[in-house]
């Protein structure tokens, strides 16, 4: 890996495990809190919050400081409140200090994509991106499990704890290893929103929010579905998350390679595709233990491979608002997240196995394949309209 990327990767380590390790840490804390388990999940949920609504407030940044500024604000930000959670002396400033924490998320991938596409090859942007997800990928893989470990056996605190190092440590690569890009333009927040009055910019935002509610659906789930139905005993539920993790590795890898090569909007529509008929394997045959564990592995890899594909699509069909476009992709992602989660939740409430959530997770998927579909119609008729404007114009 370059050294200029090391700190977007680092970001999205410190990112990646502050997000995902709160699902394994919830029974330490709400047992130290004295709360409920569905009450410790607000802790979750606010997180979630503060990076929908922390994405899209990039716009008030865009065009008035340079990236590596912007990005050293947002690691301050990050660094600041996960140290103050690891020392929340109640549940409401640690429902506080988590959805604090969560603002600057969106913000970081968003401006961060966009750094490593300008530091890019001609042709090399996705990958570029997909080096500053391999993050986000490894704290799955390794972070997450070991923060779960420390905060069993320890205390919750000292992960968290780690996490503010890790942002610590991303400031200073941050500061020292990343090149002073310049402000490519200056323009004011009507013109960043402008590329929102597009339909362009709806298709992509409602792809990510619903297509990638799929894999949340059954990777919400996934520990009852292995342990229930799949029949796998609860001590190798950590292997399992490490399992996905490695599909992550993986896959982030193989679809920033995939979007280099193809159009990023055929790229999408292919791993969408794969991801709903991985889903629609595991729904038929989630018992065989075998094939359920290989099918997380090739689940993870699906699931993640997307991640570059999708910001680049954003950051080239937004043109001079890549950098909001961008953030509002990764506030798109977290929406998908809890939609998957709560209807997957919902049809478990109803009584439905928790094959289910999978099921629902093959419909949300196949309606991110129909919006790239959309998306492509959409394009080729605009490609059309701009050719008859200029067999027009030469007319004249």
């Amino acid at each position: 890996m370059k050294k200029e990327l090391l700190p977007l990767a680092l970001g999205g380590l410190s990112i990646g495990t502050t997000e995902f390790v709160m699902m394994g840490l919830l029974p330490t804390i709400s047992e130290y809190f004295n709360i409920t388990i569905s009450q410790a999940g607000g802790f979750i949920s606010f997180y979630a919050l503060g990076v929908v609504i922390g994405a899209p407030l990039i716009v008030f940044l865009s065009g008035r400081f340079s990236s590596k500024k912007i990005l050293l604000g947002l690691m301050i930000i990050f660094t600041v409140f996960n140290l103050l959670s690891a020392l929340s002396p109640s549940t409401t400033f640690m429902y506080v200090f988590r959805f604090l924490s969560g603002l600057p998320h969106g913000a970081f991938f968003g401006v961060g994509s966009i750094v490593a596409s300008r530091l890019a090859k001609k042709g090399e942007e996705a990958k570029n991106i997909s080096m500053m997800f391999a993050g986000l990928t490894i704290a799955n893989l390794v972070m997450v499990p070991l923060g779960t470990i420390l905060g069993q056996t320890f205390s919750w605190r000292i992960t968290l704890g780690i996490v503010a190092i890790i942002g610590f440590l991303t400031l200073l690569s941050l500061f020292f290893w990343l090149p002073n890009l310049p402000i490519r333009k200056q323009t004011d927040i009507k013109g960043e929103l402008s590329f929102f009055k597009t339909k362009e910019a709806w298709i992509i935002t409602l792809m990510t929010a619903i297509g990638t509610g799929g894999g949340f659906a059954w990777l919400s789930y996934i520990a009852p579905l292995m342990t229930k139905v799949a029949g796998v005993s609860e001590e190798y539920l950590m292997g399992i998350m490490m399992l996905v993790g490695l599909g992550m590795v993986v896959g982030n890898i193989i679809g920033g390679r995939l979007a280099d090569r193809v159009a990023p909007v055929k790229a999408c529509m292919v791993l969408f595709g794969a991801i709903s008929i991985n889903l629609l394997l595991v729904f038929l045959f989630a018992q065989y233990s075998v094939f359920a564990l290989i099918l997380c592995f090739t689940g993870g890899a699906c699931f993640l491979a997307l991640g570059a594909p999708i910001q680049i699509l954003m950051i080239k069909t937004a043109g001079k608002a890549e950098m909001v476009g961008a953030g509002v992709t990764q506030a798109a992602f977290n929406i998908g997240n809890s939609v998957g989660a709560f209807l997957g939740g919902l049809i478990l409430t109803l009584g439905y196995g928790y094959k289910y959530p999978s099921l629902l997770g093959v419909l949300l998927a196949l309606i991110g394949v129909g919006f790239t579909l959309l998306l492509l119609k959409t394009n080729k008729k605009k490609q059309a309209e701009l050719e008859l404007g200029k067999l027009a114009t030469c007319d004249k």
